[in-house]
């Protein structure tokens, strides 16, 4: 079963319908049995950062992800979710992330000349072998919605990137912990086959 972490935040329908079309066993919960004992965790979201820090700790739902993420069952972060994976983000300052991987969340820049938030699609280069990545061409393209971007702390954690205005870390690989910046549920059939990649990843 996927578990999709239900925590008030936007887009867990979508994700739940994409899923349910590759024909997975799927659930939005925020129950700690059913997320620990799901055989992959999902964590999506669409807000802010801190926001979305504040509903995981009312719901008592971080030490639960940190739990699941340390079993080395496969989770997928998304959007916000990558974000939240890590260690802090200049969209709410003073705030700690889950810190499951190193990095930081900083703000796309302004004085590029980029319309923020970056809306729409954006083509991915693949920068490593990647199980979430297995089979998608170098500048595919998948959809975007943020105004804030990764700066990942180590470079074999990054899966792909993306440019606008900035170089962005759009994706991450550490072991069965992966995630993306990108709406993949958005995607097309490119997303679909990345979710469905998800769905075949072995736990470590």
């Amino acid at each position: 079963m996927v578990a999709i972490i239900d925590y008030d935040a936007g887009n867990l329908a979508n994700v739940e319908r994409a899923l349910r079309h590759l024909g997975a066993d799927c659930r939005i919960t925020r129950q700690q049995e059913e997320l620990l004992g799901a055989d992959r965790l999902i964590l999506p979201g669409v807000a802010s950062f801190g926001e979305a820090m504040e509903k995981l700790e009312h719901y008592q739902l971080i030490e639960p992800i940190r739990r699941f993420a340390d079993s080395g069952k496969p989770f997928l972060g998304i959007c916000l979710g990558l974000q939240l994976l890590f260690e802090s983000s200049e969209e709410s300052p003073g705030i700690a992330g889950l810190g499951l991987l190193p990095g930081r969340i900083v703000r796309l820049p302004k004085e590029a000349g980029w319309k923020i938030p970056h809306i729409g699609w954006n083509s991915l280069s693949v920068c490593k072998e990647s199980r979430l990545l297995a089979g998608i061409a170098q500048e595919s393209y998948v959809y975007f919605v943020h105004s804030y971007y990764l700066q990942a702390e180590r470079a074999e954690d990054v899966a792909a990137t993306a440019e606008y205005g900035a170089h962005i870390h759009a994706a991450v690989e550490r072991g069965a912990l992966c995630a993306c910046q990108f709406h993949p549920e958005k995607s097309g059939e490119i997303g679909l086959r990345i979710l469905e990649n998800f769905l075949h990843i072995k736990g470590e």
